[in-house]
């Protein structure tokens, strides 16, 4: 695997949530310095060496609400 695809949110409860397209991989973090950290940890955690994917790209949704 070449890469690996996160979709990234704000959490209801504060911070961001991370989940992987493709694999079942979930993280957060208070911040994003945490969340990349623990987004890193998690891959690395999910796979062998020899499948580790060389880039993680990190997509940011953000909802925004609008009364009618």
């Amino acid at each position: 695997m070449s890469e690996i695809i996160f979709s990234v949110r704000e959490s209801p409860e504060g911070g961001l949530e991370a989940e992987a397209l493709g694999a079942s991989i979930f993280t957060d973090g208070e911040d994003m310095e945490m969340l990349l950290a623990n987004v890193k940890e998690a891959v690395a955690a999910h796979f062998e060496d020899a499948e580790m994917p060389k880039v993680i790209r990190l997509h940011f949704l953000k909802e925004i609400v609008i009364a009618a």
